[in-house]
C-alpha cells in the first residue's frame, strides 16, 4: 500500500505506530501529566526556595499557588484565566511577574494547560518562554512542544524538536522516549535515514535504557522501507 508522504492531519500518525508504543500523540494526556509532575517537583527546587528572599518573588509565588491547585484538578480554563474569588489566572501571573521564577513557571503551566485544551499554537507560545538550564523540566517541555507541532501537522518541526529535547535531556530515562517518537515521525514522513539515526542513537548511547531492548526491530523496519 502506498504511503502518504504529506498530510495535514496529525491523527494519521497513528497508522505508522505500533499499538504497544506510548507514542506522544496517542498517549498525550499521560505524557503531559508526567511533565506536570516534573514541573511541580523541580519547579520547587528551582524557584520556591528563593521566593522569600524578594518581596516580588513572594507575591508571584502566592499568585501562582491557586493556579497550581486548579492545574492539578485538571481545571485548565480556570487555571489559565482565574476565578471570581480573587485568583487572576496563570496568564496574569506570567504577564505581571514574568521576570520572577514563579512567573517563568507560570508560562510552563500555561503552556501545558493550552496543550491539554487542544490550543496548540498558544501552548507553543508559552512553552517557548520557559528557559531553564536543567535536564528534566526543559527537555520535557520541549518534547511537549514537539507534540504540539505534530498536532498542528508540522511533522518535520515536531521530529526535530523531539531530537533536540533528547539531546538536552541526555538521559537514559527520557532521551530514548523522545528519540523513538522522533524516529516514528520521520518514518511517517518517509525520511528513513533520519529515523535510523534516531534509533541508532538509542542503541549506541542509551544502551542501558528500556527502549534499547527492542531498538533493532525499529532499525530493521526503517532500513527495509
Amino acid at each position: 500500500m502506498a504511503e502518504k508522504k504529506q498530510t495535514q492531519d496529525p491523527l494519521d500518525l497513528e497508522e505508522a505506530m505500533s499499538s504497544s508504543e506510548a507514542f506522544i500523540i496517542k498517549y498525550k494526556n499521560k505524557f503531559l501529566a508526567g511533565i506536570a509532575a516534573i514541573v511541580i517537583v523541580v519547579g520547587g527546587v528551582l524557584g520556591y526556595q528563593h521566593f522569600i528572599s524578594e518581596p516580588n518573588e513572594k507575591k508571584a509565588s502566592e499568585a501562582l499557588f491557586k493556579g497550581e491547585q486548579y492545574f492539578m484538578a485538571d481545571n485548565y480554563e480556570m487555571a489559565l484565566n482565574g476565578d471570581s474569588l480573587g485568583y487572576e489566572g496563570l496568564l496574569k501571573v506570567a504577564d505581571e511577574f514574568g521576570g520572577t521564577e514563579a512567573g517563568k513557571l507560570a508560562n510552563a503551566y500555561a503552556g501545558i494547560c493550552y496543550a491539554q485544551l487542544g490550543q496548540y499554537e498558544n501552548a507553543i507560545k508559552f512553552l517557548d518562554k520557559f528557559n531553564a538550564d536543567d535536564q528534566l523540566v526543559s527537555p520535557a517541555l520541549m518534547a511537549t512542544m514537539g507534540n504540539c507541532y505534530a498536532q498542528l501537522g508540522q511533522l518535520d518541526k515536531a521530529a526535530a524538536t523531539l531530537v533536540k529535547a533528547a539531546d538536552k535531556a541526555n538521559s537514559h530515562a527520557l532521551s530514548p522516549i523522545y528519540l523513538i517518537q522522533a524516529g516514528q515521525i520521520y518514518e511517517k514522513l518517509g525520511k528513513n535515514s533520519e529515523a535510523i539515526s534516531a534509533y541508532q542513537t538509542i542503541k549506541d548511547k542509551y544502551f542501558n535504557s528500556y527502549q534499547s531492548m527492542d531498538i533493532d526491530k525499529y532499525i530493521e523496519r526503517a532500513s527495509v522501507k
